[in-house]
């Protein structure tokens, strides 16, 4: 049985890399970060065959690149899912039970932080602060925060943006 990871890389059109190499033809110095974003921005992720070509095509070695992008957090290697849900770990939230509601969180979606589920529908990350600590414990699905949780409030923030 394959993952949605492996599934994903034997159906990808590295031709879609093109245009952001045509870009930086003959500007590769300093080109390496800005054609990692554009390729994530295609492809949600970063997986090996990508390193690969784009490694390939700036004439930088592959050590290079992973280095740059495990370097940076912006940079994924894993597929994402459709919705980032970001738990806070901050003192507020930590106070307030952030723990109990990661535990939920964790759970409900059945993936451990910084994984996506198998259906691509969701990611769990976890977070130093979201900046809402007068709302602790806290989360944000995507660009909606939720706050002043308890554990049994996650399947209904969940389920709202499940289809």
């Amino acid at each position: 049985m394959t993952t949605n990871a492996q599934a994903q890389c034997q159906c990808l059109d590295l031709t879609k890399l093109e245009p952001v190499f045509e870009r930086y033809q003959g500007h590769t110095d300093g080109a390496l970060i800005p054609v990692l974003q554009a390729a994530q921005e295609i492809y949600s992720y970063l997986p090996v065959p990508v390193l690969e070509a784009i490694a390939d095509r700036l004439e930088v070695p592959i050590s290079q690149v992973y280095g740059v992008v495990t370097f940076y957090a912006q940079f994924h290697l894993d597929p994402r899912g459709k919705h980032i849900v970001r738990t806070c770990q901050g003192t507020a939230c930590h106070v307030r039970g952030a723990g109990k509601i990661l535990d939920a969180l964790k759970e409900n979606l059945g993936v451990a932080p910084g994984k996506a589920t198998d259906d691509l529908q969701f990611t769990l990350e976890t977070v130093a602060c979201i900046g809402a600590c007068g709302l602790a414990p806290v989360i944000m699905v995507d660009h909606d925060t939720h706050g002043r949780l308890t554990p049994d409030n996650i399947p209904e923030i969940l389920d709202k943006y499940r289809k």
